[in-house]
């Protein structure tokens, strides 16, 4: 992985493991993290994950994508902590009958509680990480079809250490008149003043021109955080 930008970036390649006659079998993510303006990074593709414990050969393995963001704005690896004491991510999200639904997860891994309210900052990026203009960020995802409601607006939020927070990103891929319109990342605040973190969802948004974001909440489900995807869900 060679870095041709002007800064440090953290990258995600992905790719597809798949069997003697081509299909595919599962899908694996490999992150280098923190390469430098001009640099290399040379990695051995380990054969983890792959069914049966069959033996992985280059003929086996399909390169999927790459998403890019600043080495600054990565979402931080599980089981570590940033400096702000909070760390962010996007889950893997979920699709069904043309609705996206994507996860956003704040835990509380430092040592003094934390307080949130509100929704999440959002900017929404194109492949180069310009703005992308003419998108409807909804607060609350009433608005969008089949997606529900947001049990009534936002109210404060008080993560003790260990605890965590969750939002969220819905929209429809829904595509008639117009030129549809894919959002490769977003850059995420978990309020106004906050460290920005980079995730890449690919948005789907069709010719909808919405996107709705949902407070945040209290994550009661005991998942946590740190099962959260990093910087693409969905692949």
């Amino acid at each position: 992985m060679t870095n041709e930008g002007v800064e440090p970036f953290t990258y995600v390649i992905r790719f597809a493991l798949v069997d003697d006659r081509g299909r595919a079998m599962s899908n694996v993510e490999e992150t280098v993290a923190s390469v430098g303006a001009g640099k290399t990074v040379r990695r051995t593709l380990e054969h983890v994950g792959y069914p049966a414990g069959g033996r992985l050969e280059a003929g086996r393995v399909r390169f999927l994508g790459v998403d890019r963001v600043p080495a600054d704005e990565a979402p931080a690896p599980a089981g570590s902590c940033p400096a702000s004491g909070v760390r962010l991510t996007a889950d893997k999200g979920d699709a069904a009958m043309g609705l996206r639904v994507v996860g956003l997860h704040l835990e509380n891994c430092g040592s003094r509680s934390y307080a949130v309210e509100g929704y999440p900052v959002l900017q929404l990026l194109d492949a180069e990480h310009q703005p992308v203009d003419g998108i409807d960020i909804l607060r609350g995802t009433g608005g969008i079809p089949m997606a529900g409601g947001d049990d009534g607006p936002p109210r404060p939020v008080t993560l003790r250490p260990g605890e965590s927070a969750v939002s969220g990103l819905a929209w429809r891929n829904t595509t008639e008149f117009g030129e549809a319109v894919t959002v490769p990342y977003v850059r995420v605040r978990a309020e106004d003043g906050s460290a920005p973190v980079m995730v890449a969802p690919h948005l789907d948004l069709g010719t909808t021109g919405e996107l709705g974001v949902r407070p945040w909440r209290k994550d009661e489900s005991g998942r946590g955080a740190g099962e959260g995807g990093g910087v693409r869900p969905g692949s």
